[in-house]
């Protein structure tokens, strides 16, 4: 499409802005429409998905026929069948009469099906049908009837993830999205969003009576670093604020801040640089980050360890109160504090241990008052071997016992085949076991 086509579009369905992303979408939905395909038109909530169904329906064979818009995650689950596909009189407590379906009063128009990650898999089953043959039954009938509906559909989840959750029927979903059409979200639009603010303020001007509002240098660019959240449609509910509730006519960076929350004002940058996995030179990616934490934590952890063996070994007061001063960055502020202010004996929790000298015990009432020293006592530990061997042949025994001497799997627990463990067995002499 040339660009006066695609402006001559925009200007018929009122659509402004210029960025790449959005003439593309407009261009994919214009060549989509004369077709009956199924269009799946996905991108946040407020970026203007419906724009795009609207101009699939008029530039179709079927622009005489009915264009209806439904909001799935707004009708409730016991109703949303009756209200798609109708219902038969007596059906369901409170249907005095039969009602016919949006699928059954479209037919040979358009139904454009916004928030179709809302509908329920049960009424997913029953719009696959609709999709793939054109046939629907009524609640309460057991007569199938045909219909000739184009169904576009619009979402701002992401249906693939729905799908991996159980959540969506991924049969479903690659029939809807046969052309997919992505909107862009207006943080993406560039010099877009404040074109779109001045043409929201020049409507509300004519629609409140009072003058134009202008923005300042530094107002637009403010307005442009603006994450807009709820896209256009948070930027025309700020328009309008502004429209009526300032005095002055031309606002300037610190007036508009006021409308705009100060959390929502970046672009969220990366954390250092600009660039993406890869930086320049002198600059991090989050994973350079990550590891840089990580490594820092092991070589602290190393250094603590190092200290409180020390400590606990029994260190004189005077060399304790310098190897905490030394080592004051292993600790929180408060315990480095202390340290520095060390004034004679170790602060009590510092010592992660039993203390070095020996442990004194009051004796209750009706007992000796004599104090008795209590002594460590240490225990000899056999040193424990390294043999490869010996280690492989305590694994094998534990499988075999974990799983009750099933050697199958003994084997796939320890992650060797059958034919190794057997080999293993008789290697080790335990074939008996």
């Amino acid at each position: 499409m040339t660009p006066q086509e695609i402006q001559s579009i925009k200007q018929r369905f009122g659509i402004i802005g210029n960025a790449p992303a959005l003439n593309y979408a407009i261009q994919v939905a214009t060549q989509v429409a004369p077709t009956d395909m199924t269009v799946l038109i996905t991108g946040e909530s407020g970026s203007g998905k419906e724009s795009f169904s609207k101009i699939i329906h008029a530039l179709s064979p079927r622009k005489h026929g009915q264009f209806i818009a439904i909001n799935c995650g707004a009708i409730p689950e016991g109703t949303i069948d009756s209200e798609l596909f109708g219902h038969e009189k007596g059906s369901f407590t409170g249907a005095n009469e039969a009602r016919k379906g949006y699928f059954e009063v479209t037919n040979g128009g358009t139904i454009f099906l916004d928030e179709i990650g809302e509908m329920p898999l049960g009424t997913q089953a029953r719009l696959l049908r609709v999709l793939e043959n054109g046939e629907f039954i009524r609640v309460g009938s057991s007569k199938v009837q045909k219909t000739d509906v184009r169904v576009v559909a619009a979402t701002n989840l992401n249906l693939l993830e729905n799908v991996r959750n159980g959540r969506f029927r991924e049969d479903l979903y690659y029939r809807l999205s046969t052309v997919p059409i992505t909107v862009p979200p207006l943080r993406e639009r560039g010099e877009d969003i404040y074109l779109l603010f001045r043409k929201f303020t020049a409507d509300f001007s004519e629609k409140h009576r009072v003058k134009p509002i202008s923005l300042t240098p530094d107002a637009v660019q403010l307005l442009t670093r603006f994450r807009f959240p709820g896209n256009i449609r948070q930027l025309k509910n700020i328009a309008e604020q502004i429209s009526v509730l300032e005095t002055e006519r031309e606002l300037d960076a610190r007036q508009l801040a006021k409308y705009l929350p100060a959390a929502q004002t970046s672009q969220l940058p990366m954390l250092l640089g600009t660039g993406g996995a890869a930086e320049g030179p002198g600059g991090y990616s989050e994973r350079d980050l990550m590891y840089k934490i990580l490594f820092d934590m092991r070589r602290d952890m190393t250094d603590l360890k190092k200290l409180v063996l020390e400590l606990a070994a029994g260190q004189r007061p005077h060399e304790t109160q310098e190897l905490l001063r030394q080592n004051s960055h292993l600790f929180a502020p408060g315990a480095a504090s202390a340290a520095n202010g060390f004034d004679g004996a170790p602060a009590a929790e510092y010592f992660l241990g039993a203390p070095a000298g020996p442990v004194l015990h009051a004796e209750p009432d009706g007992y000796d008052d004599e104090v008795q020293p209590v002594e460590d006592i240490t225990h000899e530990t056999e040193e424990e071997t390294l043999s490869l061997d010996v280690k492989e042949k305590e694994m094998i025994l534990k499988a075999l016992r974990k799983h009750h001497n099933k050697r199958k799997y003994a084997a796939h627990d320890l992650g060797i085949s059958e034919r190794t463990l057997y080999r293993k067995l008789k290697q080790y002499d335990l074939e008996q076991v």
